[in-house]
């Protein structure tokens, strides 16, 4: 079947640029600066329907399920990153946000010829992760209609999972596809139909408050600190002391030896160090406030406090 791309506003031309071939480095970045601006505001009017995926995704983690992003190029790419930041970042299991990609891991670095127009590989690539209806599904897709997505969308719904789609194409395919459309119209890229610029950037910033909202709104934040990061290298080390440090007044040297004590756990050194409690005490308050640190230190009134502005 012949592809139709006429409609598609990521398929346009940006009358700012036709001169593009002529124009001098930073005549080409001061354009590009000019249009990127325009992706927040595209992004604004969207916000309440990201915020119903979050409480989805929210629901997902709770109940033991996943937050799965699947797309193809740079929608792909974009998808796989987000996930794979998100186990250093907030001490997560790999297998709690998966991003899959049309053609596999190796087509992260090299594209797998005609595997995003296959919406058979989208579905089979679900059923190979075991998707459940705990799952919440995302596909990503700039243009709003690659197949492999598509076909992952339709099979994530015969699970009876929540669905979403990110797209930058009104009425689009995936959108259809899914159960909540976020089409993002960012207008036409500066270099005609290169979905990397604008329609990426929108994509990425989405996900960024998808990944970021649910992780704090499951306990892996305490005030704006990420108190479950990995330490996996010096830099992170040092970063889990001043996390410490910030959230509780001490020394670098007193929170070097709670977290030792601690385990490591930036989350159970504060609540031993602001609860005057043993890390044996500070498990168990963590457990009992299913990991949220303020409610663990018996501060749910305060949290009320300053959401309600008082």
């Amino acid at each position: 079947m012949e592809i139709c791309l006429d409609n598609m506003t990521t398929e346009a031309r940006n009358g700012a640029s036709y001169n593009l071939d002529i124009m001098t480095p930073l005549e080409i970045i001061t354009l590009m600066n000019q249009e990127d601006m325009k992706v927040p505001l595209a992004i604004k009017p969207h916000l309440e329907q990201i915020a119903r995926v979050i409480e989805w995704c929210i629901a997902s983690v709770e109940r033991g399920g996943r937050i799965v992003y699947m797309g193809a190029g740079t929608s792909g790419r974009l998808g796989v990153v987000d996930a794979s930041e998100c186990p250093p970042t907030f001490g997560v299991s790999p297998a709690m946000v998966v991003g899959l990609m049309a053609g596999g891991e190796k087509a992260f670095v090299k594209a797998v010829e005609g595997a995003e127009d296959s919406p058979t590989l989208g579905r089979d690539d679900l059923v190979a992760i075991g998707l459940t209806d705990r799952d919440t599904v995302i596909g990503l897709a700039a243009s709003g209609r690659t197949p492999y997505v598509v076909g992952g969308l339709e099979y994530a719904k015969e699970t009876g999972c929540h669905t979403a789609s990110i797209s930058c194409n009104t009425g689009s395919d995936v959108g259809k596809a899914a159960e909540l459309a976020i089409e993002i119209t960012v207008g036409p890229e500066v270099l005609t139909g290169s979905t990397r610029l604008k329609a990426g950037t929108a994509q990425k910033l989405v996900l960024n408050m998808i990944s970021t909202a649910t992780m704090v709104s499951t306990g892996k934040c305490y005030e704006n600190l990420m108190v479950d990061v990995i330490q996996a290298n010096e830099k992170l080390h040092v970063r889990a002391q001043n996390i410490v440090m910030e959230a509780t007044g001490v020394s670098r040297p007193e929170a070097r030896d709670v977290l030792e004590k601690a385990g490591g756990s930036a989350k159970k050194a504060i609540v031993m160090i602001l609860a005057g409690c043993a890390a044996v005490e500070a498990d168990e308050r963590l457990a009992r406030a299913h990991g949220h640190v303020r409610a663990a230190l018996g501060k749910e009134g305060e949290a009320c406090g300053i959401l309600c502005g008082n």
